[in-house]
């Protein structure tokens, strides 16, 4: 005989034939509709419903142009290769921009890290100059620099070189000091002990300050190539802006946030690859 498990509430035996099964067919359509991309798909859906229904109800295109006088604007950017030329363009600066705020503030903050001297000494300037706005030395930049590459790279690398700075001594911090010991029972020498003691223990933080770093400054250079650069994204949104293009001009905006998005990614994989070990932590 074979026993069959207790119904809910311990009733006695549950009887096969009672119990609900799903109807066939409905597995694959449940499994798609809980795929992550499908998720994603409704809710920029019902975000361009929401926009569509706004632009009707204001009534005004040159205030809020619908989605799909935008996706036309868009349709044709692409198509004369203008919005490649000017993403290109950002975000080239941003990679000279995150590589020189890389090189400048992981050596500094693995210096502070390792000496209480140096965080006592530098800290406060640190401390002095981080609440500045990036936007706050535009007027400063445009002055010393002009209109050019140099001021975006220059604003983007002020923006971004504080995250990494305060990640990296937070990482330098967080590292166990039994390693640091053991390493020096074995009599590990300093550039040994910084390179297979402290630099992989630190990088999952050093890594999250990285991408801390990418979203600020590439929020920041928008506004830098709004006045100071004469191509880039940013300058391509006040230039349609002055010829009200409002379309163009959300279409830049769109592009914008595709493209930081897809940076994004790309930091995600790349910390994923340098630091295997911490998959879960950090910025997800």
């Amino acid at each position: 005989m074979v026993n069959l498990p207790d119904a809910p509430g311990g009733t006695g035996p549950r009887n096969p034939a009672l119990v609900p099964r799903a109807a066939p067919g409905f597995g694959p359509l449940r499994r798609l509709l809980r795929q992550r991309w499908f998720v994603a798909l409704r809710a920029f859906t019902l975000f361009a419903l929401f926009w569509w229904a706004v632009s009707v109800w204001n009534g005004n295109p040159l205030q809020l142009p619908s989605p799909a006088r935008v996706f036309t604007a868009l349709w044709k950017l692409v198509a004369s290769g203008e919005i490649f030329e000017h993403a290109l363009i950002s975000t080239t600066r941003l990679l000279i921009a995150l590589g020189v705020a890389i090189a400048l503030a992981v050596p500094l903050g693995f210096w502070m890290g390792r000496s209480r001297r140096a965080e006592a000494f530098i800290d406060p300037l640190v401390e002095l100059l981080r609440p500045i706005s990036g936007i706050a030395w535009l007027p400063l930049a445009l002055f010393i620099f002009g209109v050019g590459n140099t001021l975006p790279v220059f604003i983007m690398v002020y923006v971004g070189f504080f995250p990494i700075l305060l990640n990296t001594m937070a990482g330098v911090r967080q590292i166990d000091p039994k390693l640091i010991a053991a390493a020096d029972t074995m009599g590990v020498g300093r550039r040994a002990l910084l390179r297979y003691v402290l630099v992989p223990a630190a990088l999952p933080t050093v890594m999250v300050g990285i991408r801390l770093a990418f979203a600020a400054s590439w929020a920041a250079i928008v506004a830098a190539e709004l006045i100071g650069a004469p191509s880039g994204l940013g300058f391509a949104i006040e230039w349609y802006r002055q010829l009200l293009m409002t379309p163009k001009v959300f279409a830049f905006i769109m592009v914008i946030g595709v493209v930081g998005y897809l940076c994004d990614l790309g930091l995600r994989a790349l910390q994923h690859v340098l630091t295997p070990w911490s998959d879960g932590t950090g910025l997800q």
